[in-house]
């Protein structure tokens, strides 16, 4: 049984490796630069005018134009 005490710090070595060059690739992912800005996602989310008007209306608000 003297493998053991060998096989398994290389496996929690190997595991530990793995999960920092999963979490390396991740943060590079989620914090890569966008062209994208929040008035380009709006475009595509936003109701019209006259339905904004009504909901600040209902809601108790003023609606502007922007």
């Amino acid at each position: 049984m003297w493998w053991i005490y060998i096989v398994m710090p290389a496996l929690l070595a190997v595991t530990v490796y793995a999960v920092i060059l999963l979490t390396r690739g991740q943060v590079r992912a989620l914090s890569r630069k966008s062209t994208r800005t929040a008035e380009d996602l709006y475009e595509d989310y936003a109701d019209t005018p006259r339905q904004q008007r009504r909901y600040a209306k209902q809601h108790g608000g003023t609606w502007r134009p922007g």
